[in-house]
């Protein structure tokens, strides 16, 4: 091999070198990345599981303050959505009759 071949061979694996570093620390960049995600995905779930309680919280407290509610609507509102209810529980009962 000549001089200059043995250079370029040289320069070659130099690069070779670099571009390997380059990918795993690439690697770990993204399995850090990988670990963050999965963690605040998980973050997510659950404060989307305690914003769903909240709603349902909300909902009975309105609820319940219709009934003490000197508006005439959400009164009516109310005693509709009580009556309904139970309609649906009688008819869970007659079906756990038959």
């Amino acid at each position: 091999m000549t001089e200059n071949d043995e250079k370029l061979l040289a320069g070659f694996e130099i690069r070779m070198r670099q571009l390997m570093y380059l990918c795993d620390t690439l690697k770990e960049e993204n399995a850090l990345l990988e670990r963050e995600l999965a963690q605040k995905n998980g973050v997510i779930e659950g404060l989307t599981s305690e914003v769903e309680k909240l709603k349902t919280k909300y909902d009975n407290l309105k609820f319940a303050r219709s009934f003490s509610s000197e508006d005439k609507d959400d009164a009516l509102e109310a005693k509709k959505r009580l009556s309904k209810l139970v309609r649906d529980v009688d008819k869970c009962i007659a079906m756990l009759k038959n």
